[in-house]
């Protein structure tokens, strides 16, 4: 059942309109261009798709449109996390779960729990969560980390969470829970910068930011990692490179919104608190598309 999470996820924005709502037509023309362009699996509702922003019908409403869309093309993972342990098991109670492939859960943030209080928060959802959990670390935002050995804890002993996924930028750690982690378990890139050296570690894929706008190519590149092909692979690595780094250098998922308005793909428009990214990184980032051409 894991293999269906291995290679590349996207963490598919969550596109509006310039007065602020979600606009539905241009979000299934992205979901199908991901479907389209050989992405593995597509991960709603995290946040790359500013979830934290929706409210609680529109998180339904996306969650509802994800899988009629999809239509079993491909997995669908959606995100349901935060920093309330209890919180989260009324919402996992409450909510049809039919028709998602695995939950996406943050690292409780703002609290910074101790290792045993995250063994045990993700001990909790997993008693009453439906589907698989897949962990999210994301120290950078979520101002905790989850160790290697809290993780490995957790793969051994909670048999619904199936994967982590690793953007903590410490590849050491990243090789620790590759080591020792359940032959089932998979251990997936946040970091899309990393990905190459972290699939090299014998990584399992990555859930990427970049792969909203490039999906084609980030796949392949993940691809020929799975297949050792390490050779072919660095060129789409570095050829992507400048691009991913740019997307982040004033705010994300900003950057990628920016880079799919230059695209066609949607309106360049995020929900404050966030804002578009500033004039000179988008020329700068327009520069760079016409250089990929």
């Amino acid at each position: 059942m894991t293999k269906k999470f291995q290679g590349t996820g996207t963490a598919i924005i969550t596109p509006f309109h310039r007065e602020g709502n979600i606009d539905f037509n241009s979000f299934e023309g992205l979901i199908n261009y991901q479907i389209d362009s050989g992405v593995n699996y597509i991960v709603f509702l995290g946040t790359t798709g500013e979830a934290v922003t929706l409210s609680d019908d529109e998180r339904n409403a996306v969650m509802n449109f994800a899988v009629e869309i999809v239509d079993g093309r491909v997995p669908v993972v959606i995100g349901i996390g935060g920093n309330n342990t209890r919180q989260i098991i009324d919402t996992m109670q409450s909510i049809s779960l039919d028709g998602i492939d695995a939950v996406l859960s943050v690292s409780p943030y703002y609290n910074k729990p101790q290792p045993n209080g995250l063994f045990y928060h993700y001990k909790e959802i997993a008693a009453v969560c439906p589907a698989p959990i897949i962990i999210y670390n994301v120290p950078g935002r979520t101002a905790s980390n989850i160790d290697s050995e809290t993780t490995l804890r957790i793969a051994h002993d909670i048999t619904n969470v199936i994967a982590v996924k690793e953007a903590s930028k410490d590849l050491e750690q990243c090789a620790r829970i590759i080591k020792d982690k359940p032959d089932d378990f998979l251990v997936i890139s946040g970091s899309d910068e990393l990905a190459l050296p972290f699939m090299a570690l014998g990584g399992d894929g990555v859930i990427s930011v970049i792969a909203n706008a490039f999906p084609k190519e980030f796949s392949e590149m993940v691809r020929l990692c799975l297949d050792n092909r390490f050779d072919k692979a660095r060129v789409l690595h570095l050829w992507l490179l400048d691009v991913i780094q740019a997307i982040y250098e004033d705010g994300s998922p900003s950057g990628v919104k920016a880079v799919l308005a230059m695209k066609g793909l949607c309106k360049n428009a995020v929900r404050l608190p966030l804002v578009k990214i500033n004039k000179s990184l988008s020329m700068r980032i327009s520069k760079l598309l016409e250089s990929l051409e």
